[in-house]
């Protein structure tokens, strides 16, 4: 499974490092980067939906396989594309694929670890996550500057091949085939179940929680490569930088992974979710080479040990009938900050606005986050899972 998400991480990733040589290859204007970055946001918001509600009826496995094959084989597509215009529809399509892949596996995941390993397990799975960062920049270092940005749409292709293995090696869940006996609901019937009375604080805290976390992380991370293009470093250079600060995100998943066991998932997403608002300031008024490397790394890290644990807390808020939907329909609702934040940077690029006046609006949506789990979320270290 970490190997799926190693490749969902890979082909996000890239797409940062394509954008910035794309608007000086096609010569886009700051409005067409801020929509090649976010339509592939726009496919995930319905494919996270779509799938989250699909795994509950029809099983965790084959959605997984469907969404694996649908995204690695738009990605190989979007090497031949030839306009702006084919290359965005190519990027909706693999968002689908994408976006209905990473909700479906992190309840996999879910149900089959045991519950004093489960909080760690889900964090070390989305740890594959900065691998894919560090594949995708070093993709983008060695093999995009000599070869071309098709390069490396056509690596993004891989995981097709990868999806033959899966098909024999993971099985659906026990929890959840015993679960089948039960008459399968439609998809009114779950969107009510995630909302009653029981699930709805739990619901309100993630769907703001995922909505603030995407928001930030897509308007921010998906910019980096340009942003530093714009501190004025050459694209080469931009992508070393972004590369030393890519690694920073494997001890932030690692040193969550174990804080996430010890001392809950409450206190890691707001801790980490702080440092990562402190961080995103100290990067957009960053004003030395020293500096600018150091903010990015203590963003990468703190942003996404918090990624971390929201993975690791979303399917334990939801009994097994609902929980693929209930995780799918907060990742579905947090994709939509996913669109808006990197077509927002562009417009806010494009009208004069300085990067330091953009990150503070990354700083506030943050901490809303943060506040979401602190004042709404229930701690759910070392709890069985709700049948």
């Amino acid at each position: 499974m970490g190997i799926s998400w190693l490749f969902d991480a890979m082909d996000v990733g890239i797409i940062s490092f394509i954008v910035a040589t794309l608007t000086v290859q096609w010569h886009l204007t700051p409005e067409q980067v801020g929509v090649f970055t976010s339509i592939n946001s726009v496919g995930m918001v319905f494919g996270a939906a779509i799938a989250g509600y699909m795994a509950d009826r029809f099983g965790r496995k084959s959605v997984l396989l469907w969404t694996l094959l649908i995204f690695s084989v738009a990605s190989g597509l979007s090497a031949l594309a030839t306009s702006f215009t084919v290359l965005c529809i190519l990027r909706f399509i693999a968002g689908v694929g994408l976006g209905g892949e990473l909700p479906v596996a992190s309840t996999l995941v879910s149900e089959t670890v045991p519950a004093e390993e489960r909080g760690r397990t889900v964090v070390l799975l989305e740890s594959f996550w900065a691998g894919g960062w560090l594949a995708a920049a070093l993709i983008s270092y060695f093999v995009i500057p000599r070869y071309g940005w098709q390069a490396g749409f056509l690596i993004g292709a891989v995981p097709a091949l990868y999806a033959l293995y899966l098909r024999r090696s993971i099985e659906d869940p026990q929890r959840f085939i015993k679960s089948q006996a039960e008459r399968k609901p439609s998809f009114r019937e779950q969107w009510s179940s995630v909302w009653q009375l029981k699930y709805r604080r739990s619901t309100v805290m993630l769907w703001i929680l995922w909505f603030t976390v995407v928001f930030s992380y897509y308007g921010m991370f998906l910019w980096l490569p340009t942003v530093m293009v714009m501190k004025g470093y050459g694209l080469v250079k931009g992508f070393q930088y972004v590369l030393i600060m890519t690694l920073a995100q494997l001890p932030g998943y690692f040193t969550a992974a174990y804080a996430i066991e010890k001392f809950g998932r409450k206190f890691v997403l707001v801790l980490y979710l702080v440092f990562t608002a402190l961080s995103a300031i100290w990067f957009g008024s960053a004003q030395t080479e020293t500096s600018l490397i150091a903010a990015g790394i203590c963003l990468s890290f703190f942003n996404l040990g918090a990624w971390g644990g929201l993975y690791a807390y979303t399917p334990e808020l939801y009994p097994t009938r609902v929980r693929s939907t209930g995780v799918g329909m907060a990742t579905s609702f947090g994709r939509v900050g996913g669109v808006i934040a990197p077509f927002l940077v562009g417009v806010l690029v494009a009208r004069g606005v300085e990067l330091q006046t953009i990150f503070y609006l990354f700083f506030v949506a943050i901490l809303i986050g943060a506040l979401s789990v602190f004042f709404l979320g229930r701690e759910t270290k070392g709890i069985e899972l709700e049948n």
